[in-house]
């Protein structure tokens, strides 16, 4: 089974910066896509970025030009850097794997057990 780690969230002022890391391991037949999401308390989860097997990146407009997501391929491991922080960006953050695990299946997320980020002075 497919198991992700994330670290790196914590405490920090606004205007400041988080990085953070999710490793992944396990097998899959096809890789789709990594992510990150968030939620904050009384919200839903949100989609912050993604990074899909070909490479291609997709931002929510509200962490545009300030969030970069990236991946280390050999290593299975993405990050999440974040600049010039806002307390609304205050949530949980969630790594995702999107995959294949067979030639028959369908698309299954997975996901990491999360990581507090907090935004505040």
């Amino acid at each position: 089974q497919v198991q992700l780690v994330e670290s790196g969230g914590g405490l920090v002022q606004p205007g400041g910066s988080l990085r953070l890391s999710c490793t992944a391991s396990g097998s899959y037949f096809r890789l789709i896509a990594m992510g990150w999401y968030r939620q904050a308390p009384g919200k839903q989860r949100e989609l912050v970025a993604t990074s899909t097997s070909g490479g291609s990146t997709n931002y929510a407009d509200s962490v545009k030009g300030r969030f970069t997501i990236s991946r280390d391929s050999p290593m299975n491991t993405i990050y999440l850097q974040m600049n010039s922080l806002k307390p609304e960006d205050t949530a949980v953050y969630y790594c995702n794997q999107r995959q294949y695990d067979s030639l028959r299946s369908g698309p299954n997320d997975y996901w990491g057990q999360g990581t507090q980020v907090t935004v505040s002075s």
